[in-house]
This record gives structure tokens, C-alpha cells and sequence, in this order.
């Protein structure tokens, strides 16, 4: 479960992005975030995976606190949860095997595990004939699926998605969706920041809309609610 409790941040420049935010999220829920550019969407996910942290509040993941934990600590909290960039984040000199490996090489894990478990995530990426291609020969939405393998390597119980498919034609973004939902059918929760009105509006999950560092609306089966 994820829950933030009477969360701020305010930037060194004065911003305050994120105003007092609470809310809960529970296992296996599917959560889009949504709002106006520059209303604190991006804040309010990257503290969800320590990239940055709360100024005053409490973040907890699974029963950890974030807004208390050491760096040298992060690391560890990232194995148990995915995060997917919209621009991939993929090592270039490596190849598509090898980029997803790597998440379990750095934790020791005993090479027939990985090369098992990449084969699995592959598989439902639907790229094992890519295997050994490099980032720079595959499209953007293949890279994508790439990206999301990778996040899910190691079964982690959470999946963030900072605009996923933000670079993205439309025929791709809805593949890129149909594997978000098979994520989340087998039981990780997902919560994914969207500017896309079509994916919320006709893949009805939870909603939470964020303006001025607040949450403004929290919708079971939302709607977007913005023009986009």
C-alpha cells in the first residue's frame, strides 16, 4: 500500500509543489494522476520512489517511510518497486537482454533466475526476438516495452509511470497500455501520470487530479476532466 500523509515540498527557488497531499493507495490498484502542467504531478510521483523527497509529511510504500529514509537505503526500495521514464532510460551499449539483466545482476541474483526471469518479461513485452538488439535499433515504442520489462524484473509489488507513453504514436500507446493492464491484472499496483485524455477517458480506472500542489478530485472510474 502506498500513503502519503500531510505531504509538502517546497523547492529551494520557494515553489511549493506539492500543498498538504493525503491519500492512500491499496495493492493492486490501477491509479492515473492527472492536471494542468506544472500543478505538482511530477513532484508527487518522483517522492513516491525517493527521487525526491518531502519537505514535511510522511510517504510509506509497503510500510516503509520514505521521508525518513537514508540514501544509502534507496537503492534497496527501488528493487521492490518499477519506475518507467518517458524517455526509456535504456544504456545504449547494452543490449535489450542485457538492459533488463542488469536490474538482477546488481543484486546477485544467480544467473539461470535471470536469464528465466528475463526471458518471462520479455515474453510479455512480446520482444524475445530482440533479444539481442541495441536500444538505438529499435523504435520508440519497442524501447518502451523495454523499459517496462525492465521495471518489472524483479516482481516488484509497484509500478510507477511517469508519462509513459508521452512519445508515443497512438497505435503504440494502446500496446503500451494493454501491457500496463496485464501488470496490473496480475497484481501490481500501478500508478501512472498522463497528459493522455483518450487512455483515462476509455480505460476507466482510478482518478486523482492534482492542482496547485493539491489533490482536487478523486475519482474511482474517472475521467480525464482536461483539455488536452
Amino acid at each position: 500500500m502506498i500513503e502519503l500523509k500531510d505531504v509538502y515540498k517546497t523547492y529551494p527557488n520557494g515553489v511549493l509543489a506539492v500543498n498538504g497531499i493525503n491519500v492512500k493507495i491499496r495493492q493492486g490498484e490501477f491509479v492515473y494522476v492527472v492536471g494542468p502542467s506544472g500543478a505538482g504531478k511530477s513532484t508527487f510521483i518522483k517522492m513516491m520512489y525517493r527521487e525526491e523527497r518531502p519537505s514535511k509529511g510522511t510517504i510509506l510504500i509497503n510500510g516503509i517511510d520514505l521521508s525518513q529514509m537514508k540514501n544509502s537505503k534507496v537503492p534497496l526500495l527501488r528493487r521492490n518497486i518499477g519506475v518507467v521514464f518517458q524517455d526509456y532510460k535504456l544504456l545504449p551499449t547494452l543490449s535489450v537482454y542485457e538492459n533488463i539483466a542488469f536490474a538482477l545482476e546488481v543484486i546477485e541474483e544467480n544467473p539461470k533466475t535471470i536469464k528465466k526471469r528475463v526471458m518471462e518479461v520479455l515474453e510479455l513485452v512480446k520482444l524475445k526476438h530482440k533479444a539481442r538488439f541495441l536500444p538505438t535499433e529499435l523504435s520508440g515504442g519497442e524501447q518502451q516495452r523495454v523499459s517496462i520489462a525492465r521495471s518489472i524484473v524483479n516482481k516488484p509489488k509497484v509500478v510507477i509511470a511517469d508519462e509513459p507513453t508521452g512519445n508515443l504514436d497512438p497505435e503504440t500507446t494502446w500496446e503500451i497500455m494493454d501491457i500496463f493492464k496485464e501488470i496490473n491484472d496480475r497484481g501490481t499496483t500501478v500508478v501512472m501520470a498522463t497528459h493522455n485524455k483518450d487512455i483515462v477517458n476509455n480505460i476507466k480506472r482510478r482518478v486523482i487530479a492534482i492542482e496547485g500542489g493539491k489533490i482536487v478530485r478523486d475519482q474511482a472510474r474517472g475521467v480525464y476532466g482536461y483539455e488536452s
